[in-house]
Formats: C-alpha cells, structure tokens, sequence
C-alpha cells in the first residue's frame, strides 16, 4: 500500500468513498450529474488533504 501525494493541479482521485479534511469548508453545491441524478461539490481550502477509504469494486 503506497502512501504517494499527489500535489498538482488537476489531480483527479476517484473511489467509493473519499475522506476529506480541511480548516475550511464551504456550503455543499446542488450539481447536475446526468439526467435526474443530482450530486453535491464541496470546496476544501487551506491545508486541504483526501484519501481513499474504500476503492471501486469495478473499474468504471
């Protein structure tokens, strides 16, 4: 299990479940993924850091 940190822009990580910590963050966002399904976007500032809890079962 590698503990890498990923620090450019644009860095994009994807799983079941991501955990997330910052000092600050903002009020979640009504997005518009396809058709009916809505999600939400929340923006982590200052000192901001995710990883990976649990991975997709199947790659999507």
């Amino acid at each position: 299990m590698s503990r890498e940190s990923y620090t450019g822009e644009g860095t994009v990580i994807k799983g079941d479940v991501l955990v997330a910590e910052a000092r600050k963050i903002s009020k979640p966002r009504i997005i518009v993924k396809t058709g009916r399904h809505k999600s939400q976007r929340v923006i982590l500032r200052d000192n901001a850091s995710c990883r990976i809890a649990k991975k997709y079962k199947f790659i999507k």
